[in-house]
């Protein structure tokens, strides 16, 4: 890499503002940073595009001098993850410098982004759209043995141009191996845990006791039932303390019933958490169970499955309005960043045909 980034500068400052746009910076001699676009468990996302043809990409950063590096283990999984639909592709992993880097598919808005461009409720058609997909990645997950423990709306996102339909599984960085195919062993249950996770979506037992599959799916439910209404009974608790907070979280999950944490919904919705928090330890999760209450919810609502979610109808209005005044929120900073790539696409295209054509001649 070519002149390292340093560490994250106080927020405000005017170190921050240049550490934003690192035009100056190549990793893995031939991507070039472009600006910061968030960050993960740990470390930093940037937005960096290909020397040579263009490309964009997302970069993230790690320093490789803390005492507990974790991008080397995301790396790992992604690795496993290689070629399955609903996840990034990684391009490239290496330590430079001192940072440990891994380059990934750029993708688009966050489901935390979408919720807010579609004023902070989703339809039920969406709801259950995504609820099939987002399953559907879990799944996946755990059948490669490993829980995800930060079920939470930024960690899914939507992908760009072809695959703009298809919801996107990211952050691995909280990530465990829950169980040894060498062995054939399930690893063990024990509590006195610290919440390893985000407190608003984490299960009941991420607050005091280890997590298995059970409680990823757990996570799930709440998302959908943030997803419907925009929030949960536990946001907003004050307390004086971040561990006194999640304590009043835990307390308050835990006592609120289900048929009133799922009122005025489909009786599907309490059927799923009840299913999930039933489940025992290690057992094995019915995840064809799971997902038919929402399709066989879908069916009966007459929904068509054709990936038309609540922001394509609002895209189409916005983009009049986006043709007058350029939007600065990060959804329509990525619709525009798409239409930028199909544009150098399509230049690329025709710079191959022009050349191909002078080499006929």
């Amino acid at each position: 890499m070519q002149q390292p980034p340093q560490l994250r500068p106080p927020a405000g400052s005017r170190a921050q503002a240049a550490a934003d746009t690192k035009s100056d910076i190549i990793v893995a001699g031939k991507y070039r940073l472009l600006s910061r676009i968030g960050h993960g468990s740990f470390g930093e996302l940037y937005r960096a595009c290909g020397l040579q043809y263009g490309e964009e990409v997302a970069v993230k950063l790690e320093n490789a001098l803390v005492s507990h590096p974790l991008l080397p283990r995301e790396a790992k999984i992604y690795g496993l993850l290689r070629g399955s639909l609903g996840f990034p592709h990684i391009k490239h992993y290496g330590t430079e410098g001192v940072f440990n880097v891994l380059v990934l598919d750029l993708l688009g808005p966050t489901l935390e982004d979408l919720l807010n461009f579609c004023a902070r409720k989703f339809s039920m058609k969406t709801t259950l759209m995504l609820a099939d997909q987002m399953l559907a990645r879990v799944e996946y997950i755990h059948l490669k043995c490993f829980i995800h423990r930060d079920i939470k709306p930024d960690n899914f996102l939507m992908g760009l141009g072809r695959q703009r339909a298809r919801v996107f599984m990211i952050d691995f960085g909280l990530a465990k191996k829950f169980y040894s195919s060498r062995t054939k062993r399930h690893i063990g249950y024990s509590e006195n845990h610290d919440l390893v996770g985000t407190a608003r979506y984490a299960s009941v037992r991420a607050h005091y006791a280890e997590q298995g599959r059970r409680d990823d799916l757990e996570s799930v439910g709440y998302l959908l039932l943030y997803f419907r209404r925009g929030h949960l009974p536990w946001q907003g608790i004050k307390a004086e303390s971040r561990q006194q907070k999640y304590e009043k979280i835990a307390e308050k999950k835990s006592s609120i019933a289900l048929h009133s944490l799922c009122g005025g919904l489909p009786i599907e919705f309490f059927m799923y958490l009840k299913y999930c928090r039933s489940l025992h330890f290690a057992e094995q999760p019915d995840y064809m169970y799971l997902r038919q209450l929402f399709k066989v919810l879908f069916r009966r609502n007459y929904f068509h499955h054709d990936f038309l979610f609540d922001w394509v109808d609002l895209e189409r209005e916005a983009s009049e309005k986006m043709k007058k005044r350029r939007c600065s929120c990060r959804y329509h900073k990525h619709q525009h960043r798409e239409q930028k790539l199909r544009e150098r696409s399509q230049l690329q295209e025709q710079q191959e045909a022009q050349k191909e054509n002078q080499t006929g001649k």
